[in-house]
């Protein structure tokens, strides 16, 4: 049976999230380790399964260099994204971003996210329509990952370009590494990494406070990150930032207005924010794959998996397994335990999960507290959600408090 006989193919136009999760159940039941001969992966449905993955990089690699032809600007791209290094050098780069990335600094951002979402609030004032994505949820984390890296306010524009181009292509499953996407991916990247560098050169010669300076001064045990470390960190923290974020809110508030009683209970009592969130991240899980390679034959529930093979990990799958979730189709901010896998698990935990977290938690806050009605209108664009789960465009009609 192919994957689209299942009901989904990697191949399609398009997918939809109920379309996804109504797959995602099937297979948990029937195939929950699935060999897709026509796209070339083996997928991976249920929540122990999806865990194992992530948490054994000696067997399940995020490095897919030999699926990717030699291509200057991608490699140097790929040479300091974490995402896509295995130990021991995955240990190294984690270690040294770190002492830079720390959640201190993070915690000290919360006063400038609260000035900027007031800013983007306070220019929509009034209007009882607005599209959050572009007047909200894309805006913030863009604006302060630039600030956070010390880019120039008048160069965000293209900041996001990068972003759209690489996280967020036409085809949402064209993130399956092959010669076709490292070459549309070395267009951009060649532009990116020019600027990257051109600003991390700058702040070697005139340190200021900004993250990219702690990156460039950032040492262990005598190692120091070079140039293109620095580039392959600051581009995966502008597109996963980017991307995760504002997924993220957009997917609350979409909760929020299919369960109108959760927006009642958190504007009584707003200290369920924190759970809420991680409910919505285990709900409509924004990244809904984790892809890996497999270094050996290993055995994954009734399969054995050849060596060489790309796996998807489905996160959005494995949020919703039955065997580890009590009623998993129900929405419920106040579920203990709650072991979604949406940041990732293991080595490559997310290491921007507080800043989205807290971004998101600012944003719905201000929300909350300056509309006392939220709905969503007519014409709402989703992504692919093969690949992300949220939407494009979100118009809202909201009611000043």
């Amino acid at each position: 049976m192919t994957a689209t006989e299942r009901g989904v193919g990697l191949a399609d136009q398009s997918a939809d999230a109920e379309t996804m999760l109504a797959w995602f159940r099937r297979m948990r039941e029937s195939e929950p380790v699935s060999h897709d001969e026509q796209a070339g992966v083996w997928h991976v449905f249920r929540h122990s399964d999806v865990e194992r993955m992530l948490a054994e990089p000696g067997t399940f690699s995020s490095d897919f260099s030999a699926f990717m032809p030699a291509q200057k600007d991608v490699d140097r791209f790929l040479k300091g994204n974490l995402l896509r290094k295995d130990p021991p050098q995955h240990r190294k780069l984690r270690t040294l971003v770190s002492k830079a990335f720390t959640p201190a600094m993070v915690a000290r951002l919360a006063p400038r996210i609260e000035v900027i979402t007031d800013e983007l609030l306070d220019a929509r004032a009034g209007a009882e329509q607005i599209e959050l994505i572009a007047d909200l949820a894309y805006l913030l984390p863009v604006t302060v990952i630039a600030e956070l890296l010390g880019i120039p306010a008048g160069d965000r524009p293209m900041f996001g370009r990068w972003a759209d181009s690489l996280v967020a292509p036409e085809s949402q499953t064209s993130f399956i590494p092959n010669e076709e996407r490292t070459k549309a991916m070395a267009i951009v990247m060649r532009e990116m990494n020019a600027y990257c560098l051109e600003h991390i050169r700058d702040r070697r010669a005139r340190p200021g406070d900004d993250l990219a300076s702690k990156l460039v001064a950032a040492e262990v045990d005598g190692q120091r990150l070079d140039d293109e470390e620095i580039i392959g960190f600051v581009g995966l923290l502008l597109l996963a930032g980017h991307i995760t974020t504002t997924a993220l809110l957009s997917n609350v508030v979409l909760c929020l207005d299919e369960f109108p009683h959760v927006a009642a209970e958190l504007r009584a009592d707003i200290s369920a924010l924190p759970g809420t969130l991680e409910e919505v991240l285990r709900f409509r899980t924004p990244l809904a794959p984790s892809m890996r390679r497999t270094t050996t034959d290993v055995r994954i529930g009734d399969h054995t998996v050849p060596a060489g093979k790309i796996v998807l990990g489905w996160l959005a799958s494995a949020n919703r397994d039955e065997r580890r979730f009590a009623e998993p189709d129900r929405f419920d901010i106040r579920r203990t335990p709650n072991p979604h896998l949406s940041f990732g698990h293991g080595i490559h935990f997310c290491l921007g999960a507080p800043l989205a977290r807290l971004e998101v938690r600012i944003a719905v806050e201000k929300m909350l507290a300056r509309w006392s009605d939220i709905s969503v209108g007519e014409g709402v664009e989703h992504h692919d959600a093969r690949g992300i789960v949220g939407a494009k465009r979100l118009p809202l009609h909201v009611r000043w408090a």
